[in-house]
């Protein structure tokens, strides 16, 4: 089915989420910015200061949000600028009674760090069934498997990794190199049998190059247009158009050295006749005379390849030879008795 299969192999996420902060013209910049990047996806947050954070427990945290709102016809209207462009739009959905006109614009649902324990969230998203791709910033391994398990038991079809993925993450803008800690790919991908991927807050780009070459099928990153001279947080983080096109790029780079997994000569190596010519046979260590018994004194194994297969040589011992042979001379069965 390949939901997470993006055009360059990786599915390319660019989140804007609250870079605009609260501008709208600016969101529009960005998106359209985000487009012509080459992503697969351009993703939004979509939510309300009092719909997720406590007025009374987090008064500072609810107004930065508010002053970060976008209206439910600003989003649309992005979901649709995005959509005509023949980019897929996503958006992590913080105010659930916003899925009810916003469900038609997605194609796959993206649960932020911060909503892993949020099982009301889960469950609202999970009975929709559409593919979903959630984040484990914040979490220990247990409670992962955990909301897997959760949304696995809503709705079934999240154990087909076409339809759920799992990204390694740290919840912080941003973090060390040291923090990325993105072997735990490949042990989600070993617990869940899920597609894996990463989302990143490092600087720069090598991280996500790297979680490419240790097998990631996603990645998401922060999208702006300039880091200089912002404040909020979420830009330094962020790529630029230029630099995902230079990730486009290594990508297909690291696409092209990881090649196939099937072990076997390839064509560039039997052309140049490499298999015959590298590996070695058996051969008369010295002059051997007509009826003389093979041992390790008078036999050796050489380059190329012809004649009787290094592989063979404990099969010649004690054997000998029907006639006399020169040194270095190629062999043949036949010629052994």
């Amino acid at each position: 089915m390949g939901n997470f299969i993006g055009k360059y192999g990786p599915l390319l996420i660019a989140e804007i989420g609250g870079n605009h902060e609260g501008d709208f013209e600016y969101a529009k910049r960005l998106a359209q910015l985000a487009i012509d990047s080459g992503v697969d996806y351009v993703k939004f947050q979509v939510y309300t200061g009092d719909t997720l954070v406590s007025q009374v427990e987090s008064p500072d945290r609810n107004k930065h949000f508010k002053k970060f709102e976008l209206s439910q016809e600003q989003h649309i209207e992005l979901a649709e600028m995005v959509l005509a462009a023949g980019v897929k739009y996503t958006s992590s959905v913080w105010d659930l009674d916003a899925m009810v006109w916003l469900d038609k614009y997605i194609s796959l649902y993206k649960i932020g760090s911060g909503d892993l324990t949020a099982y009301p969230v889960l469950r609202k998203t999970a009975e929709l069934g559409k593919p979903i791709i959630i984040s484990t910033g914040l979490s220990t391994e247990a409670e992962v498997l955990e909301a897997i398990s959760f949304i696995q038991s809503v709705n079934d079809i999240y154990k087909d990794p076409n339809y759920l993925a799992v990204l390694q993450c740290t919840s912080m803008y941003p973090i060390p190199n040291a923090d990325a800690n993105l072997s735990v790919m490949s042990r989600l991908k070993e617990l869940t049998g899920l597609t894996i991927g990463y989302s990143d807050h490092t600087e720069g780009s090598k991280a996500l190059m790297y979680s490419v070459a240790m097998g990631a099928e996603v990645l998401e990153f922060h999208f702006t247009d300039s880091r200089e001279g912002k404040v909020f947080r979420d830009h330094k983080v962020s790529l630029t158009n230029p630099e995902i096109k230079e990730l486009i790029a290594e990508i297909q780079e690291i696409k092209g050295l990881k090649g196939s997994n099937t072990k076997q000569p390839v064509a560039i190596e039997i052309e140049n006749g490499h298999v015959q010519s590298f590996r070695r046979a058996v051969y008369p260590a010295r002059d051997i005379e007509a009826g003389e018994i093979f041992t390790t004194e008078n036999l050796t194994v050489l380059r190329p390849n012809v004649g009787i297969d290094a592989r063979d040589y404990e099969k010649l011992l004690g054997k000998s030879c029907t006639t006399s042979l020169k040194k270095h001379q190629k062999l043949d069965w036949n010629l052994i008795s």
